[in-house]
């Protein structure tokens, strides 16, 4: 990483911490960065089309409230987006549709667009994204593809698509994304970024268009491991408006980073983790696990199980939830997700139930592993981006949907809420491709030092496109 005294802030390869540390200390001001970040969306956007809103007036109004001394914190200055299912004061909330463009606009920000600004952040817009998080790929039939930085030809990955396309491109520094089944670290695997998923309920769903209450979270993307923590940190503690947010104290992780990897018990995930990929997947794995020194192979037993249950609560927990619009609105959605949620709703109970006493069940098992080991890296994808419009892809010699199978291997990790932290493998001159560096609950500090460590050792590295 740079030094944060002599980076250009205005650069769009300046790192949150980087603007940060020039604005506080007077190297440049919270307009200027701004104006920047503005400049480059509109010159990027024609062909990664990441952005659904841009809210410049705001933005602007807010850094020369910065810039005049009445907002103070970690991310002073610091520009970020979100996807567009967060609410932004004055805005539908779209959450990738058409059909909620019509509704109302919402009357304040979402929990944690409010802590990033109390934290001194700048937001900047709304993000692109698969429609109602229903999606691995970033193709919107609304709003059309976010595409991938790294190749235009190629799915940013979703559903947290504009949030990886945007950083991925040197757009914004950082944004927030969601995931339920792997929507945040699939596109971070495929944009060559750091993404973290935080333990279920350590940060605040509120003011957020949901999708499966079960597996709900909220998390950031950025481009540098110390982005990742400065946001989380920001965006830590216990909210009464999100009903599963943990009650806990902040556990502050940015400081924690320069601990490195020692004391850490590291291993490498087998069986099901180790196949039905292509080989760059488990070559990253294994590059990533000879530079921690990790050779100690666990196994998440029922791992194949657990993904399939967490697809039958995904399909009839967001049936459910759409199931007015799809009775009064059916043409307005995407065909691909109508007819998921459709099926979704045709499948009994009794399997809801089987899927929910199955998890706890797995949950338990799972959890043991981390008595032998602190951290189990794992492929975040099971390939590189495919190609936009690319249906069918062959994992293993067998002919699979790409729609599905994009989180072939994050599925069975959000089942149950784990902390997860993606690195991004250094590839000169090929796609990027990631790996998942998983911690037991709550032990998000972990995963971060991991990052860290790679990101230090140049195993790991996201500069922008």
């Amino acid at each position: 990483m740079s030094d944060p005294q002599t980076a250009d802030p205005l650069s769009k390869t300046a790192t949150a911490t980087e603007i940060a540390a020039a604005v506080m200390t007077g190297k440049t001001t919270a307009a200027a960065v701004v104006d920047a970040t503005l400049r480059r969306i509109a010159a990027a956007e024609p062909a990664i089309n990441a952005f659904t809103d841009i809210v410049a007036d705001r933005a602007k109004k807010r850094a020369a409230e910065i810039d005049a001394g009445l907002h103070r914190g970690p991310l002073l200055g610091v520009p970020f987006a979100v996807k567009n299912l967060f609410d932004i004061a004055g805005l539908p909330t779209r959450a990738g549709s058409k059909i909620n463009l019509d509704g109302p606009a919402a009357a304040r920000d979402g929990a944690l667009v409010r802590k990033l600004e109390a934290a001194g952040a700048i937001l900047v817009g709304g993000l692109n994204m698969g429609e109602y998080a229903y999606d691995f790929t970033g193709e919107n039939a609304h709003y059309g593809p976010s595409r991938n930085p790294r190749d235009t030809t190629r799915m940013s990955g979703g559903s947290s698509g504009g949030s990886g396309a945007a950083v991925a491109a040197g757009e914004v520094p950082l944004a927030l994304g969601s995931d339920t089944n792997g929507s945040i670290r699939v596109p971070s695997s495929l944009c060559g970024l750091f993404g973290l998923k935080p333990t279920y309920g350590r940060l605040s769903r509120a003011g957020s268009f949901p999708f499966v209450d079960a597996f709900d979270h909220l998390g950031p993307i950025a481009r540098s491991t110390a982005d990742l923590a400065l946001s989380f940190d920001a965006m830590q503690g216990w909210d009464p408006d999100d009903p599963v947010c943990t009650d806990r104290p902040a556990d502050p992780t940015l400081l924690r980073l320069s601990e490195g990897i020692d004391g850490l018990r590291i291993a490498i995930a087998g069986d099901y983790f180790a196949r039905g990929g292509d080989p760059e997947a488990f070559e990253a794995v294994a590059t990533v696990a000879k530079a921690l020194g990790a050779t100690k192979t666990v196994v998440l037993p029922q791992a194949a199980a657990a993904r399939a249950a967490a697809y039958v609560i995904t399909a009839i927990e967001g049936a459910e939830l759409h199931m007015p619009r799809l009775r009064t609105r059916p043409q307005d959605f995407d065909p691909d997700t109508r007819e998921r949620f459709m099926a979704g709703a045709l499948l009994p109970g009794s399997w809801y139930v089987k899927a929910q006493r199955f998890r706890r069940h797995y949950r338990a098992n799972v959890v043991k592993i981390f008595d032998e080991a602190d951290i189990v890296l794992a492929p975040a994808t099971p390939c590189t981006a495919p190609k936009l419009g690319q249906t069918m892809m062959k994992l293993g010699g067998v002919e699979l949907p790409v729609r599905a199978n994009l989180g072939l291997f994050t599925q069975p990790i959000s089942f149950i809420g784990l902390p997860v932290v993606v690195a991004p493998l250094q590839r000169p001159g090929a796609m990027p491709i990631g790996v998942q560096i998983i911690a037991k609950p709550y032990n998000e500090q972990a995963a971060l030092r991991v990052a860290a460590f790679l990101e230090k050792q140049g195993v790991a590295a996201a500069p922008p496109a």
